[in-house]
């Protein structure tokens, strides 16, 4: 991946003396991209979702299929993708959002896309709502995590929004939600087609499996909350300098604590064994939210024609 990491550490590495309870078991990861001119780099970000849009776009079977064949498999991609919120300023750039966080779980966290979630809800009458993300990553030739992920796409991160995005993870780790996201792996090819180690592939829908109580998932859980954001640091800067660097290392470890700090007011004593989740809070900041949802939309509609 090629956008630079400004933080990549356990939260209590990073603030060491916070009164916060429990906090362990919370990564933050700061990723930034860089300038040219100048500019923020916008053809290099947009370079990024469309090399990875396949990832959740697309099936494993789909996307082998049309290996090397890159006009088509955009063309393929984007006539899964729905754009049902174009008219919602809200849930502008929600699918712009998901294919940000396939790209950073694929290349950062080596995981596997075992539900493409934008290819899945294109292709079934269920919107599977739930998680914005599905993947397992491979700890191991034995053993295996999993990662229900969220991807916002917001023109601010402060505490006006956090609420909502706690909300979010929150109904994402209801039991039945759980469930529901967990018979979907076991359900779809992907986990045979991505997991060359047949007994691990196995021991994955094994574990899944509808009978299994979901308190044996919470210890191999990870939830990975993109938040791609409008920054007013990234739209007054003109180079990667420093400067900058510093300046949205504090800033986004600022909103990592503010976020974790609403998160456990509102989700401890609701969701059972939280404290064997693993969080991962993934900041990524932009200079213009709506010219970048105007030149993904506009490239959308080129490839479906």
């Amino acid at each position: 991946m090629d956008f630079e990491i400004l933080i990549n550490d356990d939260y209590l590495n990073l603030v060491q003396e916070t009164e916060l309870a429990p906090v362990e078991n919370k990564t933050v990861l700061s990723l930034a991209n860089d300038f040219e001119d100048e500019k923020w780099r916008l053809e290099k970000f947009n370079n990024f979702v469309w090399d990875n849009i396949a990832l959740t776009a697309l099936s494993e079977q789909e996307r082998r299929k049309l290996a090397g064949k890159s006009a088509s498999t955009l063309r393929a991609a984007a006539k899964n993708l729905r754009l049902t919120d174009k008219d919602d300023d809200k849930g502008k750039g929600s699918e712009l959002a998901e294919i940000v966080l396939y790209g950073v779980m694929h290349h950062h966290y080596k995981a596997l896309p075992v539900v493409p979630k934008i290819f899945y809800k294109q292709n079934v009458q269920d919107n599977a709502k739930g998680a914005d993300s599905v993947h397992i990553v491979r700890e191991g030739e034995e053993d295996f995590s999993l990662w229900f992920g969220e991807a916002k796409f917001y023109n601010s991160i402060e505490n006006a929004r956090l609420a909502s995005i706690v909300e979010s993870v929150g109904n994402s780790l209801l039991t039945e939600k759980l469930k529901k996201e967990n018979s979907i792996i076991t359900n779809m090819a992907e986990v045979d087609r991505l997991v060359e180690n047949k007994e691990l592939a196995a021991k994955i829908k094994l574990a899944l499996s509808p009978d299994k109580s979901m308190d044996n998932i919470k210890p191999i859980l990870h939830i990975p909350i993109l938040l791609l954001h409008q920054c007013f640091i990234t739209t007054e800067a003109k180079e990667m300098n420093e400067e900058y660097r510093e300046n949205i290392r504090k800033y986004h470890l600022e909103r990592s604590t503010a976020y974790f700090k609403k998160q456990i007011e509102t989700l401890v004593g609701k969701v059972t064994k939280y404290s064997s989740i693993k969080f991962h809070i993934i900041l990524f900041p932009i200079p213009d939210r709506k010219e970048l949802i105007d030149q993904f939309t506009n490239a959308v509609a080129y490839y479906k024609g």
